[in-house]
Formats: structure tokens, C-alpha cells, sequence
């Protein structure tokens, strides 16, 4: 038995070997295509636990944010588990995110998940080539994401798991819609679950093109004889979604600990429309009730010719998880914070509500 199993490790290992440079190779970072891709949205993150870590933590998170880093994270669940998500997109610009998940166990082994995302764009006035002040009218901007998520776990050890996620863009005369799937894959080892790996692939989906009334243009007629005006409709160029795949490892020091924990985190992301990045966290645990984070995530090749990253790679979080019962950790509310610093302007704020049970 003890041979069988070793055998089975083994074929594990490899296969998680050839995914990881399969995909590797063929996501190699492109920044000759940065900004070519859009649904930007689907790149950000509300949650603020794994915003705290830089969003590195493909191997470890579980639960409703799962379904934004690795789907397969949703199946180590130990019940149902909603919460609530508010970003403060680049302090001082009036952007926001909201979402919504909520994910609970279907069967012994399986899980489902619901998740929803929105932008809020704040106050943007209408200006036209004859009022560039401004109509007195407001922009009703629109970008949601909504996914539906499946994960499953086998023996407690390997977990899988995809969402299919619809993504919506546009104003009150203009919109594109578009689909896209997440997979993961999580693996834990250890004799007390200490080493973990995991790898995610997302944003695979169809080209996005925005059309309507919006795009339409009035011109005179080509018929000279015709003293009146056309109205034709433009075509927009369709555009790609930005597909990432994610390989990370972590491991919990003190695992066998009762009041401390101590997390280090590795991750490698490939971008297909920008340059490779690479990152560690670490995240400390006090009975699991007090939690602290922080990471940095850098670029893997910088040269003058392509734009600086956004954020310039430090990150840092906490969680205040209230538990319902003393000793039990699966019941509990939960209060987070994020920051990501940047560049520009002062930096993401996120907060975020959690309930378990």
C-alpha cells in the first residue's frame, strides 16, 4: 500500500510539473502587448485578505475569495461563507470596487460558489465637441463580472476546481459583453498540511467588441443628388481578455502550533499581455483570531521602453476573525483591511466583511 501510494505522489508531481511548464511557455509575459487587452476588471481584486498579500496566495486561499485567485480553493470550505468586499481604487481618482460572494459545501467533497463584482466610476460629466465644459449630464457607466464556481477535493490532498464568469462593459449607448473561465488546481502535503501548491489559469475567453447606437455617426450622403444625411455605424475593434496563469507555493511554519502560525508565500505570474511578475508574502496567525500580512510583487524584466507597473510592489493587510464559539474556528466573523501602494496617486485601500458558518 505504502508503495501504491508513493507511486500515485510521484504521478502527481509530474503531472504538476508538465502543467506548470507547459504553461509557463506558453504565457511568457509579452510586454511588446501591453495595454492590447481589456476587461481590466477582471485583474483587480476586492477582497482584502488576499489583496494583503498582493493577490500571491494561489496555493493557499480558500473560501469566497478563491474564486478571484484559484477556484480549486473553494472545496476547503467547512461550511458556507459570505462576505462583502469595498476598494478604494487609486485613493484621490473616485474609483471604487463593490462584491459580493457567497460559497457553501455540496456534499462530502464539493462546493459551489456565486460571486459578483462591480465598478463605480463616481461623477463623470458628458462633454461634447460642442460643450467640452460639459452637457450637465453624467456618464452611466457599467462594469460588472459575475462568476459561478465548482471546486471539488479529493482525499483532502489534491483540489480542483473552474468558474465560469460573464463580464460586462459599457454606458447607457455602448456595451460589450464577453465569457471567461478560471481553472485551478491546489495540492497539500505535509503531516500537518503545512506545504501546499497551487496553480490557476484565468481570463480564458472570447474577444469583447462594444457596439450601439453610441458608435453610430451621421455623414451626407454619397448620392450628390440627395440633399440629407446618413446615419452609419462604426465598427469597433475587438479586443482580447487578459489572460494570467499563476504557480505558488506555500508553507506553514509553527504548523504544529496551537496559537501561532507563520505562512511563506512564493508566486510566479504569467501575463499574456504584459511583463512576467514575481513575488513572496508571509502572513502571521495568532490563535487564528488576529492575522497580519504583507507581501511584494516585482516585475521580471524592467527596461525603459514599456510602462512602469502600476503598483510598485509592497502590500499589507489584517484580519480580526470573532469567533461564535470559543474553539471553534469554522464559526466566525471576520473584519479585514488591505493596502497596496502605488505610484500614483495614494495608493488601494480594501475592506471587507466576513461570515462563516
Amino acid at each position: 500500500m505504502e508503495h501504491h501510494n508513493s507511486f500515485g505522489m510521484k504521478k502527481i508531481y509530474l503531472f504538476f510539473l508538465c502543467i506548470g511548464l507547459f504553461s509557463a511557455t506558453a504565457f511568457a509575459g509579452n510586454p511588446d502587448r501591453q495595454g492590447e487587452a481589456g476587461a481590466a476588471q477582471l485583474l483587480m481584486n476586492p477582497w482584502a485578505p488576499s489583496a494583503g498579500l498582493h493577490s500571491l496566495n494561489t496555493s493557499s486561499v480558500i473560501g469566497v475569495e478563491s474564486m478571484r485567485i484559484n477556484p480549486a480553493g473553494l472545496s476547503r470550505l467547512g461550511g458556507t461563507e459570505v462576505m462583502l468586499g469595498y476598494a478604494n481604487y487609486l485613493a484621490g481618482t473616485g474609483i471604487s470596487m463593490q462584491a459580493i460572494g457567497v460559497g457553501t459545501r455540496a456534499g462530502e467533497n464539493g462546493a459551489f460558489g456565486f460571486s459578483l463584482m462591480s465598478l463605480d466610476f463616481g461623477d463623470v460629466p458628458v462633454t461634447t465637441t460642442a460643450q467640452p465644459e460639459g452637457t450637465g449630464a453624467l456618464l452611466n457607466l457599467s462594469f460588472i463580472n459575475i462568476g459561478i464556481t465548482y471546486s471539488y477535493v479529493f482525499d483532502n490532498k489534491v483540489s480542483v476546481g473552474f468558474t465560469l464568469r460573464g463580464v460586462s462593459e459599457g454606458t447607457s449607448d455602448v456595451s460589450a459583453f464577453g465569457f471567461a473561465i478560471d481553472a485551478g488546481v491546489q495540492y497539500v502535503t505535509g503531516d500537518n498540511d503545512e506545504f501546499k501548491f497551487g496553480l490557476s489559469l484565468r481570463n480564458i475567453g472570447s474577444r469583447m467588441a462594444f457596439g450601439g447606437q453610441g458608435l453610430a455617426t451621421s455623414a451626407p450622403s454619397p448620392d450628390q443628388a440627395d440633399d440629407f444625411n446618413l446615419t452609419y455605424d462604426q465598427r469597433a475593434a475587438g479586443f482580447e481578455m487578459p489572460s494570467v496563469l499563476n504557480i505558488g507555493a506555500s508553507y506553514d511554519l509553527l504548523a504544529n502550533q496551537i496559537d501561532h502560525r507563520v505562512t511563506v508565500i512564493g508566486n510566479f505570474t504569467a501575463n499574456s499581455f504584459s511583463r512576467d511578475q514575481l513575488g513572496g508574502a508571509v502572513e502571521y496567525a495568532f490563535r487564528e483570531q488576529f492575522i497580519a500580512r504583507a507581501g511584494y510583487r516585482a516585475d521580471m524584466e524592467t527596461d525603459d521602453l514599456t510602462e512602469v507597473p502600476l503598483y510598485d510592489g509592497l502590500s499589507a493587510g489584517a484580519s480580526i476573525r470573532v469567533p461564535f464559539k470559543k474553539g471553534d474556528r469554522s464559526r466566525r466573523f471576520s473584519v479585514d483591511y488591505a493596502w497596496r501602494n502605488t505610484r500614483i496617486y495614494n495608493g488601494t485601500h480594501n475592506i471587507g466583511l466576513g461570515l462563516s458558518f
